[in-house]
Formats: C-alpha cells, sequence, structure tokens
C-alpha cells in the first residue's frame, strides 16, 4: 500500500538498556472527523517492567486513504468521505498498532433529481430520486420534500412518485427536492396517448356548386391533447362532391342539397366527418374584405411564440416584425412570411378591415352590458366601450342564413373562459371579433370567428380557434396543445 507522510520524518522508537518496548496503544482507535478535519493521535508504549512512556518517537503513517499524518501523529482527513479502516499507522520498536478514520461528508451543497428529464404519457407514473452532495462530491444522507411548481402532474411530497397529469408539454424543470435550503428539479415531458376522436373542420361546410372548400382534421387523445395524424380523406354515402384523398380539399358537385357527415377522414380505425351544404345562391360580399391577411391562421406586428402542441393550419405573417418562435416543436402547415412584402400587405389590408369594423354603426339596443356567456344572440354589430367576457357558452344563432354575420366591437379587451357555438346556419368564417387592445382566449376555450386585435392575441393552454388571430401592433402567444383552423 502507499504510505503518505507529512512534515518531517522522524527517528523510530529506540529501546533503553535493559528495558525494551513490549507493547504500543494508539489513541484514539477510531475518529469520525469532517472533511478538511484534524485530529492528534497519541500513543503509549510500555516496557518491559511494566512501564508507561509517552515520550516516544514513533514513525506515523497513512496505509490506506482518507487524508494525511505529520511525524508528530496530527492528522488531517481528505475530501473524499469514506470508513478508512485501519489506515493511521504507528510504528515503534517493532511494534505497529492502526487507527480507523471515518470521514463524513461536508455540508449539503448540491441536489440531483433523476431521471431528468422524464417522458410520460397522461396519467403514468414515475418515482424520482434525489441525492444530495457536499462541495466535494461526496454524498450526503437527504431527507427532500418534493414539490412540483410548474405543473404537469402531482407528486407525492414524501416519496417523490410523480404522476403524468392530462395536458401534453414540455414542463421545465417542475420536479422539485428541497432539504436544507438546497434543491434540484428535473423536467418532465408529458406526451399525447393514443388516438381517441378526430374533429373534422369547418363542420358544417357552405360551397357553391362546383366550388371548393379546404378540410382539416386533428386528432386528440382522451385527456385532449392533439395527436399527429395522416388522415385520409374519403366521401361517405351522402355524396355531394368529391375529395383528394391526401390533402382534403372537397369539390363539390352540380347538386344543391345538405350532405349530412359526408366529408370523413380516417386514421387507423378512427374517423371523423363534416356536413357539406351545396348551393347555387352566390353568398353576399362579406362585410369587411381581409385582403392579404385571408390566408392567414396568424399575423403579429411584432412575434409570435408557441410553446408546444401547436398546429397552425393557415399561413403565419409577422410584419414589421420577424421573430418566430417554437416552430418546431409546433406546426405551420402553410407559408412563413416574415418581415417580406405579402406580410407587409397583409398588415396593411388587416388595418383597413379593422378600421371598417370600428366604424360600423352599433344599435343602442345591441350594447353589452354584461358577460356574455350563457346567452344567445341573433346576427348583428354588438359593442362597448370596455372589454367583453365570455364565461360558458356564446350560442351565434344564423336563423337559417349561412351568410348571418356578427360582429363584435370591444373598447379594449376580449377574455374568455369559454365557448363558441354556431347554430342555425352561423359560420365562423362570418363572426368577428375587433378588439380595441388585447384579445386572450382561456383555457380550453372553443373560440370561432376572427379576431382582429390592435396589440396582441394570446391562447392559453388547449385553446383552438375556428377562424383567425390576427394582431396588428403586437405579438401572437400560443401556449400548449393549441389549434388554429381557417373557417
Amino acid at each position: 500500500m502507499a504510505v503518505a507522510f507529512a512534515g518531517t520524518a522522524m527517528t523510530a522508537c529506540s529501546d533503553s538498556g535493559p528495558r525494551t518496548i513490549d507493547s504500543i496503544v494508539v489513541s484514539p482507535t477510531t475518529v469520525t472527523l469532517a472533511t478538511g478535519g484534524t485530529q492528534q493521535f497519541t500513543i503509549v508504549g510500555t516496557e518491559n517492567d511494566g512501564t508507561k512512556r509517552t515520550d516516544l518517537q514513533p514513525v506515523w503513517a497513512v496505509v490506506a486513504g482518507g487524508g494525511t499524518i505529520t511525524q508528530t501523529g496530527l492528522f488531517t482527513a481528505g475530501t473524499t468521505a469514506g470508513t478508512f479502516t485501519n489506515t493511521v499507522s504507528v510504528t515503534c520498536s517493532g511494534h505497529t498498532v492502526f487507527a480507523t478514520v471515518v470521514v463524513s461528508p461536508g455540508a449539503l451543497n448540491t441536489i440531483t433529481v433523476t431521471p431528468n428529464p422524464s417522458t410520460l404519457a397522461p396519467g403514468a407514473t414515475q418515482q424520482f430520486t434525489a441525492v444530495g452532495k457536499d462541495a466535494n462530491n461526496n454524498v450526503v444522507a437527504i431527507t427532500p420534500v418534493w414539490t412540483v411548481v410548474a405543473g404537469g402532474g402531482t407528486i407525492n411530497s414524501g416519496s417523490g412518485l410523480f404522476t403524468a397529469g392530462p395536458t401534453q408539454g414540455t414542463y421545465t424543470n417542475t420536479v422539485v427536492a428541497t432539504s436544507g435550503g438546497k434543491s434540484g428539479s428535473a423536467t418532465v415531458i408529458v406526451t399525447p396517448a393514443g388516438l381517441s376522436t378526430i374533429t373534422v373542420t369547418p363542420n358544417p361546410a357552405t360551397v357553391q356548386t362546383n366550388g371548393t372548400q379546404q378540410f382539416v382534421a386533428v386528432g386528440r387523445d382522451a385527456a385532449g391533447n392533439v395527436v399527429a395524424i395522416t388522415p385520409v380523406w374519403s366521401i361517405g354515402a351522402a355524396g355531394g362532391g368529391t375529395i383528394d384523398a391526401s390533402t382534403g380539399l372537397f369539390t363539390a358537385g352540380g347538386t344543391t342539397g345538405t350532405f349530412n357527415n359526408t366529408v370523413i377522414a380516417t386514421s387507423g380505425a378512427l374517423s371523423g366527418n363534416a356536413t357539406v351544404i351545396v348551393t347555387n345562391t352566390p353568398p353576399p360580399a362579406p362585410i369587411v374584405n381581409l385582403g392579404a391577411a385571408a390566408p392567414n391562421g396568424i399575423m403579429a406586428g411584432t412575434a409570435v411564440t408557441c410553446i408546444t402542441g401547436g398546429f397552425v393550419f393557415a399561413d403565419v405573417s409577422i410584419s414589421p416584425g420577424n421573430t418566430l418562435t417554437g416552430f418546431g416543436p409546433c406546426v405551420i402547415t402553410g407559408t412563413r412570411h416574415l418581415a417580406d412584402a405579402p406580410a407587409a400587405q397583409a398588415q396593411i389590408d388587416l388595418t383597413t378591415a379593422y378600421n371598417t369594423l370600428a366604424g360600423l354603426p352599433c344599435p343602442p339596443a345591441n350594447a353589452i352590458v354584461a358577460d356574455l356567456g350563457g346567452t344567445t344572440k341573433p346576427a348583428g354589430v354588438y359593442c362597448t366601450a370596455s372589454g367583453i367576457g365570455v364565461t360558458g357558452v356564446l350560442t351565434l344563432d344564423g336563423g337559417g342564413d349561412p351568410n348571418a354575420t356578427f360582429v363584435f366591437q370591444a373598447g379594449t379587451s376580449l377574455t374568455t373562459a369559454g365557448d363558441i357555438v354556431l347554430i342555425n346556419g352561423a359560420q365562423a368564417k362570418n363572426v368577428y371579433w375587433q378588439i380595441g387592445s388585447s384579445a386572450t382566449i382561456g383555457t380550453a376555450s372553443k373560440w370561432q370567428g376572427n379576431i382582429l386585435a390592435l396589440t396582441s392575441i394570446t391562447l392559453v393552454d388547449n385553446a383552438t380557434l375556428l377562424g383567425r388571430a390576427l394582431a396588428r401592433n403586437g405579438a401572437v402567444t400560443l401556449g400548449t396543445n393549441n389549434v388554429i383552423t381557417l373557417p
């Protein structure tokens, strides 16, 4: 074994005349020290006549690690924790005895949580563990308290058993283990479970004879998370036209009528469908012309951001800014226009449409004086100098007219915690939200219509929009699991 000396070597023990050293004893025989701690070892020799001697000059050594020792017996613990059995050796007059040193870790310095990251399906569990270490990387025993700080599921505070929640996404540093003022964290990625439903939009769709309509299919798991699918499109027994099997582009036939559930999107064993109304009555000109802004599911003045799980089944344009963040993991199926000529023209046309909507006369009877949730509105212009709130379901009744138009003018904001339901022929493409500042589409809201906001638009987790999110001056922000489809 390696022998470690510190200090200046001294003369080993020697016998004195007829008296000899028959035995030696080291003290202490076992000692516990913190890293860097010191301990003075001593020996007592016994001569053949029983005389005790403490004036010996033995040879001290470290033979099994744990630190260093001087020739006066002063031991200094090293940086590695552990039990170093019989590591201190002392030799005198041919006798050698040993002492054991236990080096304990220093103060807790870091906590590491594993696994990191952990990928789970909704409802799945993961046992997390936490390891504490001191500044020298020695393991320090801890009993952590577990918390979840950024969503994604729940955790047992004592055991560290995590259960994933229903909403997919990446939850950065959400699992936290805390002990003695220190903490460590781990990221959880909640992935979609198996495909549970397929929703086809628009539904219903009114199409001119021999005209076309682009359909979109969105798959979701049982918890409502978006599941990527590549559907096969077909026309059911009701007929009404033809459809491209891969793209979902429908072409109406020459026969008018209502063709219930005729457009079918299939993935695996599941399918979704939509109804088509074929008419030969030309629609009137829309109340506003969106112009170059029309192909966009999102427009922004400064930036567009998406966290994860988002789908935009349309173009995305930004002008005069050009910051696009989060695509991927989020998906844009159309064209991206970032501070280019088409984006600039789209903003010009958006401004014209916004001003047109803001200038429409609003009958006094249509003044908005309370939350719109739980109400049913016929076609018309509705207005308030302040903000519009929708908590619950707002039903828009087309009265049998597929061209019925709904305009909502807000002097300031739009804030939702509910859904839009269209009945009796009302269509999302004929619904307009003119917002004087910013719009927030709340968690899991199923929203419909074209949002034209002066400043910004935010879709919170799991909110969907059958329409357009068009922001003139600010940003459009998507959270987790949002879907935007053109009406």
